[in-house]
Parts: structure tokens; C-alpha cells; sequence
């Protein structure tokens, strides 16, 4: 909680500070790169920056837990924190980088606001930072030792052992230890960091889903090749499509993600569109290893039939659950003769859907997909706590709901 000192100070000038809080956000990053260049070798997702994803995630993280402590002061913001934490273990965040992000931040809010920083305001902000870092820290804390790694060993080598063309622009990869040391199971739902030296000599980390239970020994993951369509191309998903091969070695991070399967008997409705199966896939396979009995419907939408990525998979899977169902919408008529039962054409419509009582929810997708499925859940009156959706990147949506 903010002391009675800086809480006045917080609730007065939060509506200026949220109002430029983009533009802190951004001059705090390119403030803080030009100070510590080392920050974009293997910490930093430079295709966020260059796209403004990561600033317009920070600004919203950072207005949001305010806007906690001066409207809701003995409430704790869960659902932010530990979305960041997850991300942050995932990347081997240290605590002693806060001081950096600190000092940087609140250089940018002196040099967006000037002189209405006065020493009270500085003070009461730097006090909203602390809090919010410190709960971060202490929530990281926890999963390191919850696998029992430090951010320095949060990384282990893993070689290639299978490359699987899933459709023209996504592509599979299985990967198998290439030490002994300890690794983490994977829940399902959750994602890895791979990090790669880039053509310029850079190491850049990417959060992908794993699409498979592990056995103990290999991960599965796919990647979608990100075209540039006016602006560059994606540069991680375009080496691994064009120069990773079988036997090559790639170095992956412990599995993070909060977005996670609950293990009870309600039925569980995963919906997904596009590259945004993977972690419902992931979910699927893992509810098959524990040879669920639970009602699965699954829920996707795509371009076509040809561009449905795991496909085979999900199909494969579902025939192994005692009550598993599959729906598809496509924006685009299969290739085939005939439509495949449960097949539509359009957008994807739960509306039109005969959905379980007491079901959860799982989303994944782009943006809007998850913002229309979720109101339409809503309105055919889901409860919010029931549905639980995954972003890839920033979480731009995550402050919304705080």
C-alpha cells in the first residue's frame, strides 16, 4: 500500500502521468538502450520495440497497478503480476536489473512532465515503482525456487531431432536434451524462451507454445513464419524455417506461462484461431496423457482447412478422450469436394455453438478474435473468473481487466 504520504500525491497526478504515459514509456526505453545496449543481447524482444508492442505494454502495466493502489489499495493486481513474473523467470530476469529499469523510468517521467515533478511527486512515483518492482521480485523469487534455478541457469541445450512442415508458413520443431542436468515438466498451456544469435550477432529471445505433454526427455513447439508485409520480417521464425536443421542445437528457457489448465471434472472448451493453437494443443495433449474424462469441445478458426496448423494432432487427440469434439470455422472453402462434418464457413460464431454447462474457457488468437469471443461468452452470461486467454507478445488487453 502507498503511505500516507504518497498517496494524495499518486491520486493527484495519476491523470497526467496516464495521459503521457506512452511517451514516458517510450523515451524510458530508447533512454535506457542507449545507456545499456547489452539489454537487447538476449533480454529484449527488439521486434517488440520496433513495432511499439512492449512500450504500450509498460505503459499499461505501469497506469493499471497505480490506478490499484490509489482506487484499490488492499486489493492485489494477481493476474498482472504474474504474467510479468512468468515472462520475466522465462527471459533469467535478475532483481538487481530493477535499479536500471528505475533509474531509466524515472528519468523519462522528469523529462515528459518537467517541472510539475517536483520532489514530492518524484518521491510518491518512485514509491509506485518500488512496490510494484518488489512484488515482481518476490514472485520471481518463488518460481526460481519452485524449479530450483537462479536466472543464470534458467537455460539449457537442446538439439533438433525432427522438423515437420505443418502447412506453408508453419513449421514444427521437435527437440530432444543435449545435457543431463534437470529439467522442469511442463504444465500445460505454458511456453519456453528460445534464444538465438541473430545475423548480426545479436541474441534474441521468442516465447513459443509447446504443442505436446513432455515425455521427460524431448519438447515440442511450431513456429509461424512472420512475413514482413511492409515492415521486416520476422527474424527469429525466418531462421528457424530457413536454417535451423535436424541436429542442430537451440537454447531454451525453463517452461513459464500463467495461463494454465485446471485439472477438476467440468468441461473445457479450448477456442482458438490461427498460430494460436498451439497452446491449446499443448492443453489437448496433456488432458490425453492423463487420460481425462472430462467433455473437451474443441473451437478454431482459420483461413482454411489448408492453413489449419495441427490439424492431424487435434483430430488424433480428440479421438483418444472419452467426450472430445472438434469445430472449425474457415474463412475460405476447403479445397475438397465436400466439407468435413463440423466445418462452417466465416467467422467463428459460439453463439451458434451448443456449449457445455459449467464449462471453462481457454482463448487464444489475435487480439480482436479473443475480444469478440470473450464478449460473446459473456453475454451468454460465462462467468469472467471462467474464461482464461493467452497473447502472444505484450499483453495489450491485460490492463482492461484490472
Amino acid at each position: 500500500m502507498l503511505s500516507d504520504t504518497a498517496y494524495p500525491v499518486v491520486k493527484a497526478t495519476l491523470p497526467v502521468v496516464g495521459e503521457n504515459i506512452q511517451e514516458i514509456a517510450r523515451r524510458f526505453y530508447a533512454h535506457m538502450f542507449g545507456e545499456h545496449p547489452e539489454l537487447l543481447d538476449g533480454l529484449f524482444n527488439r521486434g517488440n520495440q520496433a513495432d511499439g508492442r512492449q512500450q504500450q505494454a509498460l505503459a499499461g502495466s505501469v497506469a493499471a497497478y497505480a490506478g490499484y493502489l490509489v482506487n484499490s489499495p488492499t486489493e492485489v493486481p494477481d493476474r498482472l503480476l504474474s504474467r510479468i513474473a512468468h515472462k520475466h523467470v522465462s527471459l533469467g530476469l535478475r532483481p538487481d536489473q530493477y535499479q536500471i529499469v528505475h533509474d531509466h523510468l524515472m528519468w523519462a517521467i522528469v523529462d515528459v512532465l518537467g517541472d510539475a515533478v517536483t520532489p514530492e511527486v518524484a518521491a510518491a512515483w518512485d514509491e509506485v515503482y518500488w512496490l510494484m518492482a518488489n512484488a515482481l521480485i518476490n514472485q520471481e523469487r518463488g518460481l526460481y525456487e519452485a524449479v530450483r534455478l537462479s536466472p543464470e541457469t534458467v537455460w539449457r541445450t537442446w538439439r533438433v531431432v525432427e522438423k515437420t512442415r505443418e502447412t506453408d508458413d508453419v513449421v514444427t520443431f521437435v527437440v530432444e536434451r543435449a545435457d543431463e542436468r534437470e529439467v522442469k515438466p511442463s504444465l500445460p498451456g505454458q511456453y519456453v524462451t528460445l534464444k538465438m544469435e541473430m545475423p548480426d550477432r545479436v541474441h534474441q529471445p521468442r516465447q513459443y507454445s509447446l504443442t505436446r505433454a513432455d515425455d521427460g526427455l524431448h519438447r515440442v513447439f511450431a513456429v509461424k513464419r512472420v512475413p514482413g508485409n511492409g515492415t521486416p520480417a520476422g527474424e527469429m521464425s525466418t531462421l528457424l524455417h530457413d536454417r535451423v536443421q535436424v541436429g542442430d542445437e537451440l537454447t531454451l528457457s525453463v517452461p513459464s506461462g500463467d495461463v494454465v489448465l485446471e485439472y477438476t471434472d467440468r468441461p473445457v472448451v479450448l477456442a482458438s484461431a490461427g498460430i494460436g493453437i498451439t497452446p491449446m494443443a499443448g492443453m489437448l495433449s496433456h488432458l490425453v496423457k492423463a487420460g481425462a474424462q472430462r467433455k473437451v469441445m474443441f473451437l478454431h478458426a482459420n483461413t482454411s482447412a489448408e492453413m489449419f496448423p495441427l490439424r492431424e494432432q487435434v483430430i488424433q487427440d480428440l479421438a483418444k478422450l472419452a467426450d472430445g469434439s472438434l469445430m472449425t470455422w474457415f474463412a475460405e472453402r476447403s479445397k475438397s469436394t465436400h466439407m468435413v462434418d463440423g466445418e462452417l464457413v466465416g467467422r467463428m460464431d459460439v453463439g451458434a455453438v451448443d456449449l457445455p454447462t459449467d464449462a471453462q474457457y481457454y482463448l487464444c488468437g489475435p487480439l480482436p478474435f479473443m475480444q469478440a469471443i470473450r464478449s460473446d461468452l459473456i453475454a451468454r452470461g460465462v462467468p469472467a473468473k471462467d474464461i482464461q486467454y493467452e497473447v502472444f507478445g505484450p499483453d495489450l488487453w491485460l490492463a482492461d481487466f484490472q
